[in-house]
């Protein structure tokens, strides 16, 4: 079940529910304004499941403004959970290879913040770079919806950009490489209601578009992060 914030005509936020591949239905007349509360249940989608049988309002998906899945709540990133990514950085920095090198099969990963809420970029709407990097790279990510008991209750997908030059210049530069203004992108909604095996079949695709135009196209799968995102 797909779950998004999303702005009225009224310049509301509200939360809807996606119906099919062009239907959105809004939450609001359920009691429902918030993710929060939502996302803090026991079971979020058996509670949607309920609310989805009653009379809501059907909005279409084409028609209506997303938002990005995040209201309050920080983001933060796990590093170096793909093999190919501790590979490649361990060549583009000798000085950090080492750290690279054990994070990758650590018992504690590499946790790092990443944005603030107002400083997130919803799906389809540009990120944006330094304008003191020389190589700024788009991370096509997975990104967990965590509650506030620790719970995985749904996922979402991000971009994580990076200042790749200033980062391999200097490990104590990753904040520096990683936090500024349109760094981070979420979106389009918050899948809820599936497992840690279902997700692994999944696969996160990006494409970078200046001008209309197509540049670049890429993906990655799931499958190939470490083997498990459950510390």
């Amino acid at each position: 079940m797909k779950l998004c914030r999303f702005r009225t005509r009224e310049d509301e936020i509200h939360i809807g529910l996606v119906a099919g591949a062009d239907t959105l239905l809004d939450l609001t007349p359920a009691g429902i304004t918030r993710l929060q509360p939502l996302l803090e249940s026991e079971d979020p989608a058996a509670q949607l499941q309920r609310i989805a049988q009653g009379n809501l309002p059907r909005l279409g998906l084409s028609n209506v403004q997303l938002c990005a899945p995040v209201e309050r709540q920080e983001v933060w990133a796990a590093g170096v959970t793909y093999l190919r990514s501790k590979t490649a950085r361990m060549e583009e920095s000798d000085f950090s290879a080492n750290a690279y090198d054990r994070v990758y099969d650590a018992e504690r990963p590499e946790l790092f913040f990443k944005a603030l809420p107002e400083k997130i970029v919803p799906s389809g709407e540009p990120v944006g770079i330094r304008r003191d990097a020389r190589w700024s790279v788009p991370e096509p990510e997975l990104a967990l919806v965590i509650n506030s008991r620790g719970k995985i209750a749904g996922y979402t997908i991000g971009n994580d950009m990076s200042s790749r030059d200033i980062e391999g210049e200097n490990l104590l530069y990753l904040p520096q490489a990683k936090i500024y203004e349109r760094s981070c992108a979420l979106g389009p909604w918050i899948i809820v209601g599936a497992s840690e095996a279902t997700a692994r079949q999944w696969e996160v695709r990006i494409e970078i578009r200046r001008n209309g135009q197509r540049v670049f196209a890429g993906e990655t799968s799931i499958r190939q992060i470490r083997p498990s995102y459950e510390w």
